[in-house]
């Protein structure tokens, strides 16, 4: 299917039917029952739509970029308070999405549970819960850390937002590129939080994990593939043969491998950062690797393995990351 057919698909499905905005009452009504949802539901859909599980990944770049800036361990309080704000900032950008993209939501099987599709949560009460989120962590971030943290926080969130979420989402095949930058941001958050300034060990980190959302959220797009089809989002799988996503995931793996290892020197990183960072590149390289062989021979068994690679990749961006704060805590 090519990117306009898509473009097309996409037109029609906003044109569905949005149940979700006849609920505007002051208890939330459940699109599956038509009956009223008990305050616990109701509490439990708000936390649910900050996608915690998510954040936990956010964080885990966040105070290894902590670490390294203080070369030992930061204040207990500012790492609290920027692990706070951060989770508060990504919980109100996963809010704001699921607003924006409830008629996607409703129409793919991986996401058609979340509140806002489902309307257990209102659009307006999204919206608005997510607004107070960001407010509250901008006002941490500027009050207790200092302006560049709490502006980069600002700039994580309303990235995803605006520029991911509204500009590139339903328009291009390289979504996710540039919108992972926002998944990014936590490494300079982290570093700033600590020195009130940037510096190239940061950028290092945001480079990884830069060139990480790919091999990351690729295989993930293979796997449901249809259901992004279903709903006109032109994931670079969607509209691209399994050989040619293998191909561009293999090429930003190496990519941030080789970042990786950039950053032992810049960073004066020991070797415990050294092995870590090489022990996980190679298996991960393999990993990518093998999918390309897998794609080459047969593309439909590439997209059911595909989310080995998915899992993996998140085991990898820990190890790196977790390898960093080790060094520092352990060599000084």
């Amino acid at each position: 299917m090519t990117v306009t057919a898509l473009e097309q698909r996409g037109a029609d499905v906003t044109r569905i039917m949005d149940r979700t905005a006849t609920h505007t009452g002051a208890r939330p009504v459940s699109s599956r029952t038509g009956q009223p949802v008990g305050w616990r539901q109701t509490a439990g859909a708000y936390v649910s739509l900050m996608k915690l599980r998510v954040v936990e990944l956010l964080l885990v770049t966040t105070l290894p970029a902590m670490v390294l800036a203080e070369r030992g361990i930061p204040p207990l309080w500012l790492a609290a308070i920027t692990l706070m704000g951060g989770t508060l900032a990504a919980g109100s950008a996963h809010a704001f999405n699921q607003v924006l993209e409830r008629d996607i939501d409703a129409v793919m099987h991986r996401t058609r549970r979340r509140p806002v599709a489902m309307a257990v949560v209102s659009p307006g009460a999204g919206f608005a819960f997510a607004s107070v989120l960001l407010v509250m962590a901008v006002v941490m971030m500027a009050v207790w850390v200092n302006p560049l943290a709490a502006g980069l926080t600002a700039a994580a969130n309303l990235f995803y937002v605006f520029i991911y979420t509204v500009l590139l989402k339903r328009r291009t095949t390289q979504n996710i590129v540039w919108g992972g930058v926002a998944g990014c941001l936590p490494t300079l958050i982290g570093w700033a939080a600590v020195t009130g300034s940037l510096d190239w060990p940061p950028v290092l980190l945001f480079l990884i994990v830069f060139f990480w959302t790919p091999p990351h959220y690729w295989p993930l797009a293979m796997r449901y593939r249809e259901d992004y089809e279903r709903a006109g989002v032109p994931m670079l799988p969607v509209v691209a043969p399994a050989t040619t996503v293998a191909a561009q995931i293999l090429a930003y793996s190496w990519s941030m491998v080789a970042t990786s290892l950039v950053l032992w020197p810049v960073g004066d990183l020991g070797w415990i950062y050294g092995l870590g960072a090489v022990v996980a590149g190679v298996w991960f390289l393999a990993e990518a690797h093998h999918l390309h062989s897998r794609a080459r021979r047969d593309p439909s068994d590439a997209s059911l393995k595909a989310m080995r690679l998915f899992h993996g990749s998140i085991t990898y961006l820990t190890i790196t990351f977790v390898a960093v704060m080790a060094d520092v805590l352990i060599l000084g």
